[in-house]
């Protein structure tokens, strides 16, 4: 139907003629109230939004020299994070020539997955990025 057509009949309904379909040939359009159409998109975003779950993630930071007493706290925490549903992340923070034996934060980093194993999987493998190693454990179940 012509342009002037559909704006009268919009206009004879007190609504609004919307156009849904713009790339369609011919272009599609509606007569509806579009105040109440934006209202009711923004509930449902909102709703949508609600239902969402959030993942946090904890981060740990160490050093190639933390204590095996030290360690084993972190581990503790993050096997209570885990059980909560969060995301841990490990790092280890590398100073001055400490960065020349980086397989050192290696091995502390599988260790602590080794420790970690039945509670969690590892997402991402240690890996070195600049003066820092990470390791990130996703909660399994």
């Amino acid at each position: 139907m012509p342009i002037n057509q559909a704006l009268q009949l919009a206009e004879e309904a007190e609504l609004d003629l919307v156009e849904v379909a713009p790339n369609a040939n011919p272009p599609v359009c509606r007569i509806m109230d579009y105040g109440k159409f934006a209202y009711e998109k923004t509930k449902r975003e909102r709703e949508a939004r609600k239902q969402q779950k959030q993942i946090e993630i904890k981060t740990l930071r160490l050093t190639p020299r933390t204590s095996d007493f030290h360690r084993d706290v972190y581990v503790s925490k993050a096997k209570k994070w885990l059980e909560e549903g969060k995301k841990v992340k490990f790092q280890v923070r590398f100073k001055a020539r400490e960065i020349t034996y980086p397989e050192i934060g290696q091995q502390t980093l599988e260790e602590i997955a080794e420790a970690l194993g039945d509670i969690a999987e590892v997402e991402q493998e240690p890996k070195l990025e600049g003066w820092s190693m990470t390791l990130l454990l996703n909660p399994t179940g």
